[in-house]
Formats: structure tokens, C-alpha cells, sequence
């Protein structure tokens, strides 16, 4: 079976030359090599990915779409900054698409024990990450753990809004634990306590653990 594409980067054969852009200069983004306010420009795209300047308007495009540059005309992109209110909003949306999602898998045992078998997958990804001192990897892995629960709602229009947010995503969980292993290995822990309301049904239960992760993880500052 082929994999599935969850992040740009992981296409590996983009459709077009901007999208091969485009994914290269949103993995640099993510990792912190390009930094917030940096200027791009159509020609560093194009050199960095080494293709010609024509594709690179597009490639730009797509990193607007993806929320990780800001357009400057006649000049490029400027990486954006994570602020405070985009990371609670984009937590929070997060929560609710995963709660929603629990809810409709409740009444159902064979859908519930698919998405735990996943999501052990997904666990074991996750801990390949932390004992190779993976922090991208982890990120990555930590999109796909979350995402995985969001499409077993099976409400096709929310998983594809969740995976075009999907290097926003990636970009908060590399920033709470770039540097910190051991805050990752917390979020890994984290992520097996949701596994017990999943598979007992519980939404409540699992509102309540899936809520306590973020603050843990993205708000440490007013986690009690």
C-alpha cells in the first residue's frame, strides 16, 4: 500500500516543480532554517531547489496557502512568526475536530479498535522519532497521531482542511520541542493516555485528556 502524503514534503513526486518548491522551502520553515521575517524571494526558491525562477510565483502561492510566509509585492515572502493567538486558535480547532471525531467512532467497537490499532502505528513512529533524537521526525509523526483520529470522523471536508493546516501544525509541535527530548517524550506519553477513552468510548474522557495535552505541550506557562 502507498503511504499517505501528510505533509508536502513527504510527496515524492510533487505534481508540478512548484510544489517541489514550495515543500522544500516548508520543511526549512518548520525546522527553523528559514526564521520569522526572513525575506524570501522567488529567485532563493528557485536556487534552493535548483530549478528555474518560472515556477517559483506558484511555489510562493502555496506557502501562503499553508500560512507560512506573507506576501510583500515586488519583493516575496516573509516567513511568519507563530503567535500566541495562532497557536491557540489553531489548538484549539484541533481539539474540537478530534472530539467531534471520538464522538462518532463511540458507538462503534470495530471502528474504535481500527483507530487504536492506528494510532499504536502512529505511537511507534513517534518513539522511533525520539530514540534517533528525530525532533522533524517526531513533529511529523505527531501530525500524523492527530490527524489519524480527525479522519476517523469520516467527514471528508474536515480531514482536508486538517491536512492543508498540516505544516502549521507540524511547525507548533517542532517549536514546543526542538531542544526539549524530554518534553517530547512527555507528549508521547500524553498521546497513549488518549488511547484509553478512545477505546472505551468515552468523548468526555477524552475531551478532558486531549485538552490537558495542549496545555502541557503549546501552554506550559499556565499548565497547573
Amino acid at each position: 500500500m502507498t503511504p499517505r502524503i501528510l505533509l508536502p514534503w513527504h510527496d515524492p513526486s510533487p505534481r508540478s516543480v512548484a510544489l517541489r518548491m514550495a515543500a522544500l522551502a516548508a520543511r526549512r520553515i518548520v525546522e527553523g532554517r528559514y526564521e520569522p521575517g526572513e525575506l524570501l524571494t522567488e529567485a532563493h526558491l528557485a536556487e534552493a531547489a535548483g530549478a528555474s525562477r518560472t515556477p517559483a510565483r506558484e511555489a510562493m502561492l502555496h506557502l501562503q496557502s499553508w500560512g507560512l510566509v506573507r506576501l510583500a509585492p515586488k519583493k516575496g515572502g516573509i516567513v511568519t512568526a507563530v503567535s500566541g493567538g495562532e497557536r491557540r486558535d489553531l489548538l484549539d480547532l484541533r481539539a474540537m475536530w478530534e472530539v467531534r471525531s471520538v464522538e462518532l467512532v463511540a458507538t462503534s467497537t470495530p471502528e474504535r479498535s481500527e483507530l487504536v490499532a492506528a494510532l499504536r502505528t502512529s505511537l511507534e513512529d513517534q518513539r522511533t522519532a525520539l530514540d534517533a533524537g528525530d525532533v522533524l521526525l517526531f513533529a511529523e509523526a505527531d501530525f500524523g497521531f492527530h490527524l489519524r483520529i480527525i479522519e476517523s470522523g469520516g467527514n471528508r471536508v474536515v480531514a482536508q482542511l486538517a491536512a492543508a493546516l498540516g505544516p502549521r501544525f507540524a511547525r507548533l509541535t517542532y517549536l514546543a520541542a526542538s531542544g526539549d527530548l524530554d518534553a517530547a517524550r512527555r507528549y508521547h506519553g500524553e498521546h497513549e493516555e488518549l488511547l484509553g477513552p478512545i477505546e472505551g468510548g468515552d468523548p468526555t474522557a477524552f475531551e478532558t485528556a486531549v485538552r490537558h495535552h495542549i496545555r502541557s505541550a503549546h501552554f506550559p506557562e499556565t499548565h497547573q
